[in-house]
């Protein structure tokens, strides 16, 4: 039975982590990249701008 337990643990701790990542990923799907996306093409378009600008 010991020996049941300790092969159980794993198993238990697998589901749980597939459980977590799911619950986890779930805001994923709802939040887009758009936001962080318009700021990168702002900063590099500023760094363009001091490029060519001096």
């Amino acid at each position: 039975m010991a020996a049941l337990t300790w092969l159980l643990i794993p198993l238990v701790a697998a589901v749980a982590a597939g459980l977590w990542g799911s619950w986890a990923n779930r805001t994923r799907k709802i939040r887009s990249d758009g936001p962080e996306l318009d700021g990168y093409a702002r900063f590099r378009e500023a760094m363009e701008k001091s490029r060519t600008g001096a």
